[in-house]
């Protein structure tokens, strides 16, 4: 790490820190933290992947912090980020539900922030959770009072943070976009637009180039016993993380251990036609310095095992493959199974306690 990074990571500890200090765990979201009891869990990701992988952490750790892309531009987020100058909030909305109990309340408060208006009018599609978030935002005037203030409403079982204080534009360069040139590469912009696009993506990243990360993600990766990341979508949910300078920093430079959770089948758009181990090539390009501990794949979505453990080991990690899909037939992560996963990583690759 240079000088100028170690200088950057210092400053955002002591902001996350003084900006922490006076607030106990439940009023961060959380519940109060008994030491040594559980062990510290970070998920980064965003849209339905981090809320699978939340969905499972949340059963086996209660010091949990989901850190969420904020390059969204479609639907209600998009409609109220160009509106009012905002952080998209769908992927946050998404990560607090996720993180909501199992017991009544919990569940209420889900469905209430997911619930969708239906009418002729301009409320059509906007989610009751993202008015909510937005108006916290505008009344606070803090994006993590605000969040965990939200998570203190829910009863949430962890804490929300976005991963960049300002709105990001995530821009792709894909070769093929156009059918009638296959060879030509072109920039599409747009997270909405990334994520079904034709043809090969080539590399994402973001406007502006060098945003800045929120100190208490920072905080929050380098203080962490793992951070897991993934599943999600490769490009636009995923890979963007490592684009936030300080945040590919503190990544890289954490004792945390690192798992890295691969999806069940390729997204339509942005990986089709991708195998298990060219998720973690694509990956590489992107953070070549980034070093990971673990690689967690469904078994029955490897179908060349030697593959994946060859593309693993250039990141130092790793292989697990474990049924975590649900038994459905849908390429959906089912929690119990996911959460079990996680338990066993977490028992295995790491100190068995002080959590056990």
């Amino acid at each position: 790490m240079t000088g100028r990074a170690a200088l950057r990571l210092s400053r955002l500890r002591r902001v996350a820190s003084e900006g922490r200090g006076d607030r106990p765990a439940e009023a961060r979201g959380g519940k109060p933290r008994r030491r040594g009891a559980q062990p510290k869990v970070v998920a980064l990701g965003g849209g339905m992947g981090l809320s699978a992988s939340l969905a499972a952490l949340r059963r086996i750790t209660g010091d949990l912090t989901a850190v969420v892309t904020v390059a969204d531009d479609g639907g209600s987020s998009g409609r109220l980020r160009d509106e009012l100058g905002v952080l998209p909030p769908g992927d946050l909305r998404k990560a607090l539900a996720a993180l909501c109990g199992d017991d009544d309340w919990g569940q209420t408060w889900a469905r209430v922030i997911q619930h969708r208006f239906q009418s002729q009018g301009d409320l059509h599609e906007h989610a009751v959770g993202n008015l909510l978030i937005v108006a916290l935002w505008e009344q606070l005037g803090d994006h993590v009072q605000a969040l965990d203030l939200v998570g203190r409403l829910l009863g949430a079982h962890g804490r929300v943070l976005p991963m960049s204080a300002v709105p990001l534009e995530l821009q792709a360069l894909v070769k093929g976009h156009d059918p009638e040139r296959p060879e030509d590469v072109e920039t599409v912009r747009g997270q909405a637009t990334v994520a079904l696009t034709p043809g090969e993506v080539q590399s994402v990243h973001v406007v502006p180039a060098d945003p800045p990360a929120v100190p208490e993600a920072v905080a929050a990766v380098l203080d962490a016993d793992w951070v897991v990341l993934g599943p999600g979508s490769w490009f636009s949910s995923v890979i963007p993380h490592l684009l936030v300078p300080e945040l590919l920093d503190a990544l890289t430079e954490t004792k945390a251990r690192r798992v890295l959770s691969l999806n069940l089948a390729p997204q339509p758009g942005e990986t089709e036609g991708f195998s298990p181990q060219r998720h973690l090539e694509v990956l590489g390009r992107h953070a070549p310095k980034l070093a990971l501990d673990v690689v967690l794949a469904d078994e029955a979505a490897v179908p060349d095992r030697d593959s994946l453990t060859d593309a693993a080991q250039r990141f130092g990690a790793a292989v697990e493959l474990a049924p975590v899909a649900r038994t459905d037939g849908s390429p959906r992560h089912d929690p119990e199974l996911l959460a079990a996963a996680y338990d066993r990583i977490f028992r295995m690759h790491g100190r068995i306690g002080p959590w056990r």
